[in-house]
């Protein structure tokens, strides 16, 4: 899907342009070193840093072979409990980012309807490819589940979200989840999903959109799937391949028209829909990939934010999954 600046929104433009000269994209080898130099500035820059206006926290999840899983919990200020308790899963092609850097997002949706953000610092592909990132956020989530109480949350409100790459775990961690039958999410918060290696949609295929296009895109599914690439690949690691979609929680998202995910968030839609699973679901005119993080002041992306938070509040009265 080629495009030209003209289809871009008008305030999205210039700092899709400007980010867009900041993404490596030569080659795969300088994309690979690329998102390496970004992962040590986004250590210098975002982490261990606390979020004004909430409880901020860090506790230390054991993956069981000696080492731990960082994980950023954020609450309101003021002393609440019986709370939905939220996973939030940070973007960057499974590739870079931690998490503090969706602080602005944490503090939108404790404002929204309170709740506790649990936010793990997955392992990177660039670090260790699939399941590494998968096997993260499951054991978080269990960790979640099991310190409920502590955490001062509903075991029965159980919700994940995230964008882009984190987007695609939380499909996947939605779907391990209800495969393996240990916990039930009530509510999902994929935010234009990178669900599927395969690109084979139209969106997917020639992209040349600002931020995040087929180049990039191939390179970070490389990445993530290492030896699996171009092979028999499991649907939790590209939940696009999924078959059955049935039982998973309520979902909502939304995706710009112009970005490589397009397709691949439509299909997840109709897919959930045609499992009698309820969505909620918008799609963005002129909307590059991310362009709600990266101009958060536009218009377009207000609106985006404002529907995420509406669909948010309704699911934190409505949806509720007990534990077995």
């Amino acid at each position: 899907m080629k495009f030209s600046c003209a289809m871009v929104n008008k305030q999205l433009r210039f700092k899709g342009m400007l980010l867009d000269k900041l993404v490596t994209k030569s080659s795969e080898e300088a994309f690979i070193q690329s998102m390496h130099n970004s992962k040590k500035q986004m250590d210098k820059r975002f982490k261990g840093r606390d979020k004004e206006g909430l409880v901020c926290s860090e506790e230390w999840v054991s993956r069981g072979d000696g080492s731990s899983i960082r994980v950023r919990i954020y609450k309101p200020l003021r002393r609440v409990k019986n709370i939905p308790g939220v996973l939030w899963i940070h973007g960057g092609g499974y590739a870079q980012g931690v998490p503090e850097m969706s602080d602005d997002l944490y503090k939108r949706l404790i404002d929204t309807s309170d709740c506790v953000i649990v936010a793990p610092d997955y392992r990177l592909s660039i670090d260790a490819p699939y399941p590494a990132a998968l096997d993260d956020c499951y054991k978080v989530l269990l960790w979640m589940k099991a310190h409920a109480k502590e955490l001062g949350i509903r075991d029965d409100q159980l919700m994940a979200g995230g964008e882009s790459a984190g987007g695609g775990l939380t499909v996947a961690l939605a779907l391990l989840a209800r495969d393996r039958g240990t916990a039930n999410l009530a509510f999902q918060m994929p935010l234009y999903p990178m669900l599927d290696d395969r690109m084979l949609s139209e969106s997917a295929r020639d992209n040349n959109a600002y931020v995040w296009n087929s180049d990039t895109n191939r390179w970070g599914w490389k990445l993530y799937l290492g030896e699996l690439f171009n092979k028999d690949v499991p649907i939790y690691a590209a939940p696009g391949r999924a078959a059955d979609y049935r039982n998973l929680p309520p979902a909502v998202t939304f995706v710009g028209d112009i970005e490589p995910f397009r397709d691949e968030t439509i299909q997840y839609v109709n897919d959930l829909k045609a499992a009698g699973v309820p969505v909620d679901f918008r799609m963005y005119r002129g909307a590059y990939h991310g362009f709600d993080i990266i101009s958060p002041k536009a218009d377009i992306s207000k609106a985006a934010r404002d529907f995420l938070m509406e669909s948010f509040k309704y699911a934190a009265v409505h949806y509720f999954a007990p534990q077995r």
